[in-house]
């Protein structure tokens, strides 16, 4: 029998009441942890100009390199543990860590508690988008997932937005010392993680609930059983689907990072007349058109597309393609207006699939393992991410563009062959269910 048809008025309330209020809370969690992982990009600004705390632009990219690689390893353990545990115990650790890990940067300005603290960092923020996405996965069904994460992707793109002139007001204007883009960041996210804490359930289930879709037998007795490492990691890796996304969003990631962690530097070097401030404002312009981009992707692939979730990422990915490679000759141009218009078009054609990839299309094709596959997927990004933030550090700018240029038309090639793949809940079960006209309408209980 399908549970979602079985609610009584009163169930039918409180299910629309907790879908909404787990939308809300890790959406705001999942941003929250942008405030934290942006702190050390603008401290940047800073730390050149210290002359208490010298530290080299390789240096710098090395730290990063540390963050990236734990955050990589990060994502294939925590993915684990929230299919095994739940995402409550999971992100809510996260978020306090990462907590203590910022407030520890901004205290103490020495080399090795630095590189300690990004390496706890970065295990601490792996925790949030496999477990979140599976929180989410467990409170809307596979016919509206495409629409819902594409509004709750807008998450990490907000959050960077917001973290960045944050930090950077807090430090260099208010209290003219970069250590505050730690103290300051850190604050937000203890105060995030009491807020989760507080709000956030696992399952519709934990609320006496029925599940938003109905289990296969398969699904209930590993929910029974809580699957273990192996087992999770088994399926994972037999799923040809998720290693493809795993591999394309490996290519696609070190641009995205490459922008987050060195945009304020790569503008102040171009353009110092602007001022500190100003160059931590100015690549959030990346970040304001990803609000959109995974927006707009969602209701393409759920409305057009019929949630096949490639065509959607391919369209896009072709279109970041040439604004990567038109990126280098914006720069020579000089232009603050031309640099920000095409970093907009950047962060609308990248965030896009990025969102798409590591979130609904894994959690579609991980089905019984969602946690696992988010893990995964976001694993693989990761491991690209560390390219992201290393080779600006060591390259220029036009080299680091031509490969990630490269590396978007790799990934868009990879997908292709994927153009009519369906999730399997589409096939018989939900094939013949319409999606609903508005995203507020599939927020409904059906």
């Amino acid at each position: 029998m399908n549970h979602t048809t079985d609610l009584s008025p009163f169930k039918i309330s409180s299910r629309k009441r907790w879908r909404l209020q787990i939308f809300a809370i890790t959406w705001l969690a999942y941003a929250a942890f942008y405030f934290t992982r942006k702190a050390f990009s603008v401290a940047k600004l800073g730390i050149g100009d210290d002359p208490d705390f010298m530290m080299e632009k390789a240096v710098m990219a090395n730290l990063d390199a540390l963050y990236l690689g734990a955050y990589a390893i990060g994502q294939f353990t925590w993915g684990i543990l929230a299919d095994r545990f739940g995402p409550r115990i999971v992100v809510f650790g996260g978020l306090l860590i990462s907590a203590l890990a910022a407030a520890a940067m901004g205290t103490f300005a020495t080399l090795p508690i630095f590189a300690t603290c990004m390496v706890v960092q970065g295990l601490a923020q792996s925790t949030g988008w496999s477990g979140l996405c599976k929180n989410i996965g467990s409170f809307f069904a596979t016919h509206e997932r495409g629409q819902v994460f594409g509004l709750w992707s807008t998450c990490y793109a907000f959050g960077g937005l917001v973290a960045s002139p944050f930090a950077g007001w807090l430090a260099y204007e208010v209290y003219g010392d970069w250590r505050a883009a730690f103290i300051s960041t850190a604050a937000v996210v203890a105060a995030v993680a009491v807020l989760f804490l507080i709000f956030q359930r696992n399952t519709p289930q934990d609320v006496g609930l029925p599940p938003i879709e109905p289990l296969s037998a398969e699904d209930a007795s590993n929910g029974q059983a809580r699957p273990g490492f192996v087992f999770c990691l088994q399926t994972i890796i037999k799923n040809r689907t998720i290693l493809v996304l795993g591999l394309a969003y490996f290519m696609l990631k070190p641009a995205r990072y490459a922008i987050l962690l060195w945009g304020p530097v790569m503008v102040y070097e171009r353009m110092p007349e602007i001022g500190k401030v100003a160059s931590a404002v100015v690549p959030t312009a990346f970040e304001i058109a990803g609000l959109a981009g995974p927006i707009l992707i969602g209701l393409l692939s759920d409305k057009v597309f019929g949630a096949r979730r490639f065509p959607a990422c391919v369209i896009s990915l072709l279109a970041l393609t040439v604004s990567l490679a038109l990126f280098v000759p914006a720069l020579q141009t000089g232009s603050v207006l031309v640099v920000v218009a095409l970093l907009f078009m950047m962060g609308l054609t990248l965030y896009g699939p990025d969102s798409m990839i590591c979130g609904a299309a894994a959690i579609d094709f991980g089905k019984g393992s969602a946690g696992t596959a988010t893990g995964f997927v976001n694993g693989c990004g990761s491991i690209g991410a560390v390219l992201g933030g290393l080779l600006p550090g060591y390259f220029d700018t036009e080299t680091v563009f031509i490969c990630f240029t490269v590396s978007a038309l790799i990934a868009t090639a990879m997908m292709i062959p994927h153009w009519n793949s369906r999730p399997q809940a589409q096939q018989p079960g939900l094939a013949d269910t319409k999606p609903y006209s508005t995203l507020p309408k599939s927020w409904r209980a059906p």
